[in-house]
Parts: C-alpha cells; sequence; structure tokens
C-alpha cells in the first residue's frame, strides 16, 4: 500500500479534478473530494478523465486490491500558491461509506443496529383467513397433473420445516411440497418442469426460508430517512420482513413468499413479491398459492403499499418554510435544506415521541442545542460546525444508533476529528487518516 501513501500517486487525479475548479482559477483556496473503490470511483469532474489521471486511479484501484481494502476516501486543501494538504481515510469498521458525496460516511455508534422500519414487527390481524380461491385439494390435481412423476416430501419432513423456520404452514404450502419436494440435484430438466407447474424457480423444502428484514437493510445513510406505514385496508403489512414472510421460489431476481402475517385487507396464505431492489415492502401478487399456480394475478392499489406521508418532512426549498409546519404527532424524519429564510428553530418539534432522524445543513440551525430535546432520536445528520457545538457542550444525544458529519463547501479535513470525538463517546473504533503534503504549484 506504499504507493497509495505517496502524494505523487495522486498527483494526476487532483490535477485533473482541479480542471474547472473556479477558487483555483481564482486564486482563492480550494476544495475537492471523493472515493476510489477496487471496483469504481466517485470523483467530481467535468469532461473526460485525462490518460494520466485515469492510469492513476487504476494503480490505485491496484494497490486497494492487493492489500485487501475495498474504498479509500480523499479529501484534499490546495492554498493559492499551490501548496496542498491531503488526507486519505481509510475504511473503519464503525463506518458506513457515504451514498452522498462528498461526506465521510456514517458514524454507525450501536454496533448492528438497525433503523426502527427494520425492527418493526407484523402487527396481529386476528381475523385473517385463507382467501376463497385457497383450494387445496384443487392445487394438489393441479400439480399432480403437472408433475405426474414428482417426488414428495414426508409429513415428518414438512414438520422438520416447520421446526426450522418456526411457523406453522399453511395447508397450501405443504400441499406443494407434499407433491414436490425439491430435490432434484443437478437434474436441471426436473427443475425447469417444476418451476414451469408452480410458475416461478421453486426452493427445495430445505430451502424454505423466512424473509429477513436485516438482509433488506440498505445502510443507515439511506434507511434513517425512510418511513412505512400500513394503510387500513392494505392486504400486505409495510414491513422490510416477517417471520410469516416464508421465501419458496423466485422469478430470477425478486422472491416470492407466502404471506401468513397479512395486512388487515389480506387473506392468510397470500401469495406476494418480495424486490430485490427494494428495502422495504412487498406487493400483492395472488389471494392464494392456488391462484399463483393457475395464474390468477392480481396487484394492490397503489395508495395501499405503505408510504407514510404524514412521518417524513423537508423544510427549505422543495419543502415546508418552517419546522412549525412540518411539526406533526406522526413525524418520524425531519430534513432542513437551504432555504431564503433566517435559521430554524427546532422548539416545534421537541418532545415528539416519534421523531428519530434529523438532518439539517450547515448553517439552517438557529440554536444546535435544541438538539438536545429531540428525545427519541436514533440518527443525526449535522455540519461540522453544529457538531462542535454539541461535543462542546457534553450534548450529543445519546440515544443515537447513528450519525453523520455534513460537509459541502466547509473545509474537509477537520472532519474526521470531529467524527472520532463522536465514535469516542460510544468507544467505537477511530477513524484513521494519512495526511500528506504536496505541491501542485500556482494555477495557470
Amino acid at each position: 500500500m506504499s504507493s497509495v501513501s505517496d502524494f505523487a500517486t495522486w498527483e494526476p487525479v487532483l490535477r485533473r479534478m482541479l480542471a474547472d475548479d473556479t477558487d483555483r482559477r481564482a486564486a482563492r483556496t480550494a476544495r475537492v473530494a471523493g472515493r476510489i473503490g477496487q471496483y469504481g470511483w466517485s470523483l467530481a469532474h467535468r469532461g473526460p478523465m485525462s490518460p494520466a489521471a485515469r492510469t492513476a486511479v487504476k494503480d490505485i484501484q491496484r494497490a486497494l486490491a492487493r492489500g485487501g481494502v475495498q474504498e479509500i476516501a480523499f479529501r484534499a486543501r490546495i492554498r493559492p500558491d499551490g501548496r496542498t494538504t491531503l488526507g486519505l481515510v481509510w475504511p473503519s469498521p464503525a463506518v458506513e461509506p457515504a451514498v452522498g458525496y462528498p461526506d465521510l460516511g456514517v458514524l454507525v455508534l450501536a454496533e448492528g443496529s438497525l433503523p426502527e422500519p427494520w425492527l418493526r414487527r407484523p402487527e396481529p390481524v386476528p381475523g385473517a383467513v385463507p382467501a376463497p380461491s385457497a383450494d387445496p385439494e384443487l392445487l394438489e390435481r393441479t400439480l399432480r397433473e403437472r408433475l405426474p412423476d414428482a417426488i414428495g416430501a414426508t409429513e415428518e419432513q414438512i414438520a422438520a420445516a416447520e421446526e426450522r423456520l418456526g411457523v406453522a404452514l399453511s395447508e397450501e404450502l405443504k400441499v406443494l411440497y407434499r407433491v414436490t419436494r425439491v430435490d432434484w440435484g443437478d437434474d436441471f430438466d426436473a427443475a425447469t418442469r417444476a418451476g414451469d407447474a408452480v410458475g416461478c424457480e421453486l426452493s427445495g423444502l430445505e430451502d424454505l426460508h423466512v424473509v429477513d428484514a436485516a438482509a433488506r437493510h440498505p445502510g443507515w445513510g439511506l434507511g434513517a430517512k425512510r418511513a412505512i406505514s400500513t394503510a387500513p385496508g392494505a392486504a400486505v403489512q409495510a414491513l422490510a420482513g416477517s417471520p410469516g414472510w416464508v421465501g419458496f421460489g423466485s422469478n430470477g431476481g425478486d422472491e416470492f413468499a407466502v404471506d401468513l402475517t397479512p395486512g388487515p385487507g389480506g387473506h392468510f396464505g397470500q401469495v406476494i413479491l418480495v424486490d430485490h431492489e427494494q428495502s422495504l415492502g412487498a406487493e400483492l401478487v395472488a389471494d392464494s398459492l392456488t391462484d399463483f399456480v393457475l395464474g390468477r394475478l392480481r396487484k394492490e392499489d397503489q395508495d395501499r403499499r405503505g408510504d407514510a406521508p404524514d412521518a417524513v418532512a423537508r423544510v427549505g426549498a422543495g419543502g415546508a418554510e418552517t419546522v412549525q409546519a412540518a411539526a406533526h404527532p406522526a413525524l418520524e424524519v425531519l430534513s432542513i435544506g437551504a432555504g431564503d429564510g433566517a435559521p430554524h428553530s427546532l422548539a416545534p418539534v421537541a418532545g415528539l415521541s416519534r421523531l428519530r432522524t434529523l438532518t439539517a445543513l450547515p448553517g439552517t440551525l438557529a440554536d444546535p442545542l435544541e438538539v438536545a430535546a429531540l428525545t427519541a432520536l436514533e440518527f443525526l445528520e449535522l455540519g461540522a460546525r453544529d457538531w462542535r457545538v454539541l461535543l462542546d457542550a457534553g450534548a450529543v444525544p445519546r440515544t443515537l444508533k447513528a450519525a453523520a458529519v455534513t460537509v459541502r463547501d466547509q473545509d474537509h479535513l477537520p472532519v474526521v476529528a470531529i467524527a472520532n470525538e463522536i465514535l469516542a463517546l460510544w468507544d467505537r473504533p477511530q477513524v484513521v487518516q494519512t495526511l500528506l503534503d504536496g505541491d501542485l504549484g500556482p494555477a495557470s
């Protein structure tokens, strides 16, 4: 990794990023930031990359691969005379890489923690029953006609699957595996026949599994700003996963599951689709497994699929004009962006019992110490100066599970020191930054 820690390795990359920098051309201090990983990079520049810069990026990628480092973030401050300080930020087990550019990333303060929507459990629906179309006898006849030579699972094998999953399977799902246990080894023709008979790539009995909410977690950077709710007449509960979502097949990417914990407007044993490109929710596919196999598919109305408009609010450009206008008892996520008015007070949302996420761009808060009145916060994203106020006052909320330091147009290099102060409050591993000095010469 020695070449990565050599300023000369980075010089072509920095020069390319500075080519269109207005601060540099105006003889002001310029700042650039980016990320380079083994399989890609994020660099702010217009137009094609110069051959020298492309070669430098490739050299850095190869060095990262040799060292087993997935990604490195960098930040540089270039003074008018060309003197440059370059900070290399190495991966940390306590930091999720930034989704947005060019911030440091999300500090995970509670190891293994998840945002509240991914912890949500299904609500009981005592009156949930199978759909009128659920017909185990018709389902069995249909499958046996389509798969006359299939070998089914025994009752003991089905009972063992239920014990492993910790849930009683629907009668239709039991029928499916009584007809075929899907144990064909390398017999791809048999797999194709079974898939054609059922309507999806069918999993074996031993591969039945519960859809795990944690496995769908997209990271705190995205997850903390999401909110879901189940509409009163929804067929599918708005969840990331459920012990009653039993995955039994796929369409090659997305997952089909039998839903044993339906929404208030659904049916026990309905078939849902868990989209691999989505991290929350699922889509109704059929009222029953019988319907699914017979091709009688349907979709739920879009407005019943888990949106929570009252739970997420934005103040500033494109949103409400004031925090007061955004305040609501159901508010979970508040984002304060740049606007034309004065900085905002958080007093209107103080004490809201469900407000778990606050993001505020630098300079948008009238008094950062008002954050202390937000007693349910689990995620906080502020600018470096606002974090400095909280740290100096010993007022960082201890309810936090994750945090982020927003940079935008401020100096990037001190951010790591602030991040490490925050991490130290939770006794988490520190972020390592290597500082390199170099000279790019004055702007031409």
